[in-house]
Order: C-alpha cells, then sequence, then structure tokens
C-alpha cells in the first residue's frame, strides 16, 4: 500500500508540473503578448526587415506598436473590470468578450494605419492589418461559438512566417519549426484546461491563418 500511494502521489505530482507548465505557455503565448514576440522578432532577430534603422529606432517602433495593439487593449480590459461589466479578465464568456473586441478593432486598425502612413516593411504591416481583421471576424463569430483567440493568434503568427519563407525573407526554418511546437503546446493548454473545446481551437488557428494569409496577399 505504501509503494502505491507513493506512486500515486508521485504521478500525482507529475501531473501538476506539466499543468503549471501548460498554464505558463497559455498565459507566455496570450494573444496581446504575443504581439509583442512577433514584433520583437521582426525588428530584432531578423536581419533584413527593419534594415537601415539602429537600436533606438527600433525600440521606438517597438514602443509603438505595444501601446497602440497591446497597451490599450489591456487597458479596456482593465477597466471594464474595475466597473464590473466583466467578471475575469480573462473573458470565459462570448458576452464579455464583446467590448474587448470593439475596443480591439479599433485600435488595431490604428495601430496598421499609423505602420501604413510611416511606411514601414510590409511585414509589420501585413501582421498588423491582419490585427484589424481577425478581431473583426472574431466578433462575428463570437455570436455563434467562443472561438480561441489563442488560436487566431497562434494561426496568424505561423501564416506570417511561411509568408516570409515563401517570399525569401526567412533565415532557415527554425523560426519556423519552433512557432509550430509552441502552437502545439499552447493548443493542448487551451483545451486541457477546460477553456476551449478542441473546434474552438482549432476553428481559431485556421481563421487566424487564412486571414494573415488573405492580409498578406492584399498588400503585395
Amino acid at each position: 500500500m505504501e509503494v502505491t500511494n507513493n506512486g500515486a502521489l508521485h504521478t500525482s505530482e507529475k501531473k501538476s508540473v506539466a499543468d503549471i507548465f501548460l498554464t505558463v505557455i497559455s498565459w507566455v503565448l496570450h494573444p496581446v503578448i504575443l504581439i509583442v514576440w512577433v514584433a520583437a522578432y521582426l525588428l530584432f532577430l531578423h536581419p533584413r526587415v527593419f534594415l537601415g534603422l539602429d537600436a533606438s529606432q527600433k525600440n521606438l517602433v517597438l514602443l509603438r506598436v505595444i501601446a497602440t495593439s497591446v497597451f490599450l487593449p489591456l487597458m479596456t480590459v482593465l477597466l471594464l473590470k474595475g466597473l464590473n461589466f466583466i467578471d475575469s479578465i480573462r473573458l470565459t464568456t462570448q458576452k464579455e468578450r464583446i467590448i474587448p473586441y470593439v475596443a480591439c478593432i479599433t485600435f488595431f486598425f490604428w495601430s496598421y494605419y499609423v505602420s501604413k502612413k510611416l511606411g514601414d516593411p510590409i511585414e509589420l504591416r501585413a501582421f498588423l492589418l491582419a490585427l484589424f481583421l481577425t478581431a473583426s471576424v472574431a466578433l462575428l463569430l463570437n455570436n455563434y461559438f467562443k472561438i480561441s483567440m489563442h488560436g487566431l493568434g497562434l494561426g496568424g503568427a505561423n501564416a506570417l512566417l511561411i509568408c516570409m519563407l515563401f517570399a525569401g525573407n526567412m533565415q532557415d526554418g527554425f523560426i519556423l519549426a519552433f512557432a509550430f511546437l509552441l502552437t502545439g503546446l499552447a493548443a493542448t493548454a487551451r483545451i486541457k484546461s477546460g477553456n476551449h473545446h478542441p473546434f474552438e481551437v482549432y476553428a481559431g488557428f485556421i481563421t487566424g491563418f487564412l486571414i494573415q494569409l488573405f492580409a498578406w496577399w492584399f498588400l503585395m
């Protein structure tokens, strides 16, 4: 009995560690945070997208994207929570997502418009345009089911990398392979946590993926 109990305890501990790991993945790849990772990759890791800009100029571009596409949406959600319009900042119900979606549509369009006017590279403009279009489509689909925002964001990010790959603007396939690995982990986290059914995650990924492809084609 002692061995069995110890074995059960050991299994429980392993499951707990796995749950914590998947929770961390879910937060690190939160759709809003994902915007920062994609923008940072284009600005600081890719050798050619922002070629010619010094570090201070790249920092300003990143701050601009964060201000319009990350900070303002987050502040909207926190304000809604403070005014008791939503029960949780995790936006667990379709009803709670309506106003944040509307806010994101506004802020993402502003971010894309500014990026277009300033003549940012197509990689960033296509990404920001896709954010606006994705939020708009997500608001419509939200009337029917709770589409996964993680899926939407990750689908768009993967599609952007594939577009860059076919455009000959990617050093190697490691980043793309890594992105697909993270996507699998995030999808597992959302399903295992009970936040989404598999269909909602898959639908989110496919929707985000197709919209990013369209945005790239539209700007080419």
